[in-house]
C-alpha cells in the first residue's frame, strides 16, 4: 500500500516529512520521494526520489530544503519496478 504525507507550516520540512514517511514504512515500501518548491518566486518544483528504505531518501537529502511546504510519498509496487 502506498502512502502520502504533507506539511504546511512555519518549520523547515525535511525532518517533519522524513518522520512522517518513516511512520508509513510499516505499510511496505520499495521507494519514496519528496517534492517541494523553494521559497522563491520560481515555479520550479524539486523532486528527490530513492529506492528502498526511507533511510536511502534521507541520505539523498544533503541540503535542507528552504521551504515550509512539501509533499512526500512511499510506494509499494505490486507489479513492476
Amino acid at each position: 500500500m502506498c502512502g502520502i504525507v504533507g506539511y504546511i507550516g512555519d518549520k523547515l520540512v525535511a525532518p517533519i516529512l522524513l518522520e512522517g514517511l518513516s511512520k508509513l514504512e510499516y505499510r511496505g515500501y520499495d521507494s519514496a520521494g519528496i517534492v517541494y518548491q523553494e521559497r522563491t518566486n520560481s515555479p520550479t518544483l524539486t523532486t528527490i526520489k530513492s529506492v528502498g528504505e526511507i533511510k536511502n531518501l534521507t541520505d539523498k537529502i544533503t541540503n535542507q530544503p528552504q521551504t515550509t511546504v512539501c509533499l512526500g510519498h512511499t510506494r509499494w509496487a505490486t507489479n513492476g519496478a
